[in-house]
Formats: structure tokens, sequence, C-alpha cells
């Protein structure tokens, strides 16, 4: 249309410009004729002057047409880049949108999970093909079914499953999510995590929830392997201490809430386990602990808690018993069920347990303080015997709270100067002379007073303290043996002979602890003798025959102590460097002209003169006890016939009496009693 229009006005400018040139033409010949005339009113000029003005009005409207033509054109042109714009914006949506599909699928394969999208206006559902594979089934095999899903959920998981749908889908959650069990084609579980969006019209009811299904039975079952590992023992499968805690913390709670209801704490110890462990291996000692706690299980009640807290200790939390005599009637069987030999390996092994008890009551403020006093109740159960059982009362946390103080002192009693030895002499029967003595130590307490080592030993060797205690005493007698042999010079130079901790044949420096000790005080190896039990070179033979002739070969003398009271046999001991043998006080202190006691320690001299052994005999407490043992030629003897243990001052006047003995039988001995 605009098109037409500039042509017919292109027409009409023409048709101007022709007639406005033929009348020029005219105006000018008219000219010629009439000069006189004017020009202004010549009819031919007024015509000039309309024909141009029209031409001006034809070519400014022209121009317009031209600007609207140009303006057209350039909205044109931008429609047309805006256009092509959206057009690739268009292409590069759907190129991102088919890659948004293809990293969805991909995705969706790569997580290895199986799709579902439930139609909730037809109920339909859609499982995709690894949501059914997952489950071992084919496409076919499987419908788009609701009930295909939710019949195969485990009975304990289904209401929590519908109950998770129907908190979505009535916007009580953001989203779905739950973990269950599904039944598969084997007829096994798998543990499944399910999740899913509903999809809401513009009303906000919901036409559809779509989601995924993964498989977390790995997941779980490491899960489970956790909670196996922080809550049960690895070797035998019992409760541990954190879950029987728990199971204790509960069991508190209802007491207190409850004051008819009682239960009770049984905290068991194998005895002599670390033998077995020492004699037979670990090995043995594991599968031991096994079948322990197998029997222990089968023979509590159904609703108690056995737990094993480590080692050779085992646990018992009986949750509901009317009277004390339910709890140790329970303990005498776990007694007389352990007393059957355990089969293992080959070996026929025999065990006791010891076992403490300590009953609920009010006063306990914390659970952990009944199961202190089942411990501390076994701990002095051990003291009296193996194979028996005590009820806690509060006599025994009193001495607990007495031990741990004695403990603490201990510690800092070194340090603190207050260890004292004492000195009791050995003599030799054959000219009554002094050969030697054995070092005693004493613990001069600031508060508790003179402690003989029967009152701080155990504790010492139980604490490990025994260590450095026993090398200050080795220290302290060389010094002072040395001292005396300068101070009264003797052909035979007098010996010390201290006894040693087992705990120090377990470090691999003892023996060059004791190489530097005999280096600082200058004392010659041949004036030391090292006293240990019997049952001490039984333990770990092969370690014990290298350490003590790393130490004979110092020229050290190994003295076997308390002989008799052990297992070992003579026939044994040959294997062993050792120089002398010390027979018990028990034998020596019931000695007379005849009994049984004389044939043992007649036959324990035999043997050991046969063996080329020296003999000293302990605990000569009367001039009977002499006259047997000098029948029986005996070399050596001590005693409080001789002497009470003595202090530095005593020790060296009886030194200084180089007859002291001569006349034993008569001699005084209350002269130098223990002070």
């Amino acid at each position: 249309m605009k098109f037409i229009k500039y042509a017919k006005f292109k027409a009409i400018i023409l048709g101007v410009v022709f007639f406005f040139s033929s009348h020029l033409a005219a105006a000018n010949s008219s000219l010629e004729v009439n000069e006189r005339s004017t020009f202004l009113e010549h009819p031919s000029f007024i015509f000039l002057f309309i024909s141009l003005t029209l031409l001006l009005i034809a070519i400014l409207q022209l121009l317009q047409y031209r600007r609207q033509i140009e303006k057209k054109s350039l909205e044109l042109s931008t429609a047309n880049k805006q256009l092509q714009i959206e057009i690739e914006e268009r292409a590069q949506i759907h190129t991102a949108l088919q890659e948004s599909k293809e990293r969805y699928a991909l995705a969706a394969r790569g997580a290895n999970d199986g799709l579902w999208d439930w139609n909730l206006k037809t109920n339909e559902i859609y499982f995709s093909s690894r949501w059914k594979s997952m489950l071992g089934f084919q496409d076919d095999e499987i419908e788009d079914r609701l009930q295909e899903w939710f019949h195969r959920v485990h009975p304990d998981d289904i209401n929590k499953l519908k109950k998770d749908i129907s908190d979505h889908l009535n916007e009580g959650t953001s989203h779905f999510k739950n973990e269950h069990r599904l039944l598969n084609k084997k007829e096994d579980y798998l543990w499944v995590l399910s999740r899913g969006l509903a999809v809401r019209d513009t009303d906000g009811s919901c036409i559809r929830m779509a989601g995924s299904l993964t498989d977390i039975t790995g997941r779980k079952k490491t899960e489970e392997q956790l909670i196996q590992n922080a809550f049960y023992d690895t070797l035998t499968g019992l409760p541990n201490r954190a879950l029987f805690m728990d199971r204790l913390q509960m069991a508190f709670v209802h007491n207190k809430r409850n004051k008819d209801h009682l239960f009770a704490i049984l905290f068991l110890d194998l005895d002599r386990f670390k033998n077995i462990n020492d004699s037979f291996g670990h090995l043995i000692g594991d599968e031991l602990l096994v079948l322990v706690a197998k029997r222990l299980r089968f023979h509590i009640r159904p609703d108690d808690t056995i737990a094993r807290f480590g080692g050779d200790e085992f646990v018992v939390l009986l949750g509901n018993i009317k009277e004390v005599s339910d709890a140790t009637k329970i303990a005498e069987r776990i007694n007389n069920v352990l007393t059957e030999p355990f089969h293992l390996m080959h070996h026929e092994l025999y065990i006791s347990i010891t076992i403490g008890i300590a009953v609920s009551t009010h006063e306990y403020q914390q659970p952990e303080e009944i199961l202190r006093d089942a411990d501390t109740a076994m701990y002095h159960a051990k003291v009296r015997g193996n194979a028996c059982y005590l009820v806690f009362d509060k006599l025994m946390h009193v001495n607990a709270l007495d031990r741990l103080e004695l403990e603490i002192d201990l510690r800092h009693a070194i340090e603190r100067k207050e260890f004292v030895l004492y000195y009791q002499p050995i003599i030799s029967l054959e000219n009554r002379s002094i050969i030697g003595f054995e070092a005693l130590v004493r613990w001069n307490h600031p508060r508790r007073g003179f402690l003989l080592p029967m009152e701080f030993i155990p504790l010492a060797e139980e604490t490990g303290l025994i260590i450095p205690l026993s090398l200050w005493i080795i220290r302290e007698a060389c010094r002072q043996i040395l001292i005396w042999q300068q101070q009264i010079p003797s052909e035979s130079p007098l010996v010390i002979s201290i006894n040693i901790s087992p705990k120090h044949f377990k470090n691999d420096s003892f023996v060059d602890q004791i190489i530097n000790i005999l280096d600082e005080t200058k004392l010659n190896p041949e004036h030391l003798a090292l006293e240990i039990t019997e049952t001490v070179i039984m333990d770990n033979t092969d370690h014990m025959i290298a350490v003590l002739s790393q130490l004979k070969d110092l020229g050290i003398k190994i003295h076997i102590d308390d002989f008799g009271t052990g297992y070992s046999s003579l026939s044994y001991l040959q294997r062993f460097p050792i120089n002398t043998l010390k027979i018990d006080r028990s034998f020596i202190g019931r000695l007379s002209g005849t009994g049984k006691d004389i044939e043992i320690v007649q036959s324990i001299i035999n043997m050991a003169h046969n063996m080329k052994l020296h003999v000293i005999a302990e605990g000569v407490e009367n001039a009977e006890n002499l006259k047997t043992l000098e029948n029986l030629k005996c070399e050596y003897a001590q005693g409080y016939f001789f002497s009470h243990p003595l202090n530095i001052n005593d020790a060296e006047v009886l030194i200084a009496q180089h007859n002291a003995y001569t006349n034993v039988i008569d001699y005084p001995t209350s002269n130098f009693e223990e002070r």
C-alpha cells in the first residue's frame, strides 16, 4: 500500500514538472511579444509559482515518506535481529534441556538408583527397569501397581513408610525420605533409601509424586558393624563396657524410681589366667575366653546382661533380684559351671573364677559407684583366695581408700627418703661366723609409723613401683656392705643378699642396671647375691635362664628363695645357673628330731649337695631347729634365733663381735631385737 502511494506521488511530481516546463516555454514567447507587461502579473509566472510550491510540498512529502520507510526498515531490522537472538536462545535452551536430560539419565545410571513415578489421580505407578532389577526382577515380572512396592516392605517398616509418604503429601515435610527393607526375588531383605517429591496443581493438590530408590544394604551392614564394634567385644561377642554402662544406667534409674527394685553387679576375674597365656600362648588364651563367655552366657538369666570389660574380666548385671542371696546363688552357679574342664586344641584346661558382688542401695548416687564396689569386693575375694566370692561391705571401701592413699604416699616415699634398710645376718653353721646379710626394707611412714614389707611390697608389685624401689635397695645395700668390708676386713668378705621382684626380669635393661650399680658402688659382683623365688624361674623358663646366666657370668650369686613352696623339682633346677637354695621357713619352724618335715628338709639338703648347691635354712627360731639342721649337715642358717633384722648401727656392733655366735645356744637374742 505504501509502495502504491509512493508511485502515485512520483507521477504527480513528474506531471507537475512537465506542465511547468511547457508553460515556461509559452511564457518566454509571450514575454517577447509583450515586453511591456509586468512579469509578476503574467499568468505563466503565477502558474509557475504554484507549480514550484506544489513541487516543494511534494518533495517534503517524499522526504517524510522516506523517513518513515527508513524507520520501518530499522524496526524490521531490529525485529529480525531480535528474532534471530530468540531463535538462538531457544536453540541453546533446547540444547541445554537435551544435555540436562542426558545428564539426568547418566546420573541416574551412574547412581545405580531405581526411579518411580506415582500418578496420584489414577494411582498408577511407574517403576524403572533399574528399580525392578535391584530386586532381581525382569521388567515384565512387576506390574505398575503400588502394591508391588508396599507388599514387599518388611512388616516392621511399612507403617513408618506410609506415615512418611502421608506427611509429605500433607505438606508436613519438604520432601519424602525413608529407609526400609524390601524383599527381593531371592526372599532376602535389602535395605533401601527411598526419596521423592510431590507435584501440586494450581489449587495445591498433589497430582503426582516421583522419586528414586537406592540400595543401602552395604551401608547398613557397615553401620551395624560399627555399632557392633562400639558396643560389643570383638573377641567374645559379649556387650562391652560402653553398652554395659548404658544398661546399668537404666537399671539405676529404675531403682531410683522404684524403691522395691533391687539389682546387683557381679564382677568376675579368671584365676591364674596369665599363667595360661604364658604357658600355652595368647591364641589358646583367647579361645578359652570365648568358651568361658559362651558358658557364662548360657547359665545366666535371659534378662541379665553379661559383658567383657577386657582381659579376663567379666561383669554381670542381675537386673531384678529380691534379696542378696539371689546374687550369691548365681555366683555359686557360675563358679560351679566353670569347674568343668575346657577342651581346646588338644588341651584340657581347668580354671576357676573369683567374684565380687555389690547389691544396689539408695545410698548410691551414680551407677559407677556400685560397679566400683563390686570391683573392690572382687579384689578382697582375690586376697582371700581363688574360686570364691565376696559381697561388698562398707569396710571394703574404707580399706580401698586407705590403700589408694598408701599408693600415693608410696610414689613419693623414695624421693622423701622414707625407706630404710635393715640387715639380718646369715650364719655359717660350721664355724658360727657371719658370712653376710640379707637386706630387708622398712618404710618409716610419716603418719602410719614403721611399716613392714608385707604392708607395702604387694602394693608396690601391683603398681610397678617395685622397680624403682628395688633398684634403690640394691644400690644402698651394695654401698653399705662395701663400707663394712672396708671397716672390718676379712679373709671372707661379707656377702649381701637382696630379694628381686619378678617384674625386673621383664625389663630388658635389668642386667645393665645391675652393672651400672656395681660400677657406681665399686662392689665386687662376687659379694652380691640376688634372691628369686622358684615360681619366678618357672615362668618363661628360657628367658629366665638367659638372664640368670648373664648375671652369673658377672660373678653374681643366684639364690632360690622360699624353696619347697613352689612346684619345681631339683632335677628341673639343674637347667638353671643357681648357687644356693634357701629352704622356706614353713619347713624349718616345725623341725624337731623326727617327723615328716625333717624328711623333706633332709631330701632337699641331700639333693642340693649332690647338685653342688649350697643350702641356707630360713626361719631358725630355737635351739632345736638349729641342732636338727646341724645334724642334717645344713651349711648356713638365718632366723630370729640368731638375730632379728638390724639397723645399720646394731649390725655394725654385731660385725665387730667376731665371736658373737661361738656359743650361739646361750646367746641372748634380745640384744639385737628389731627397733
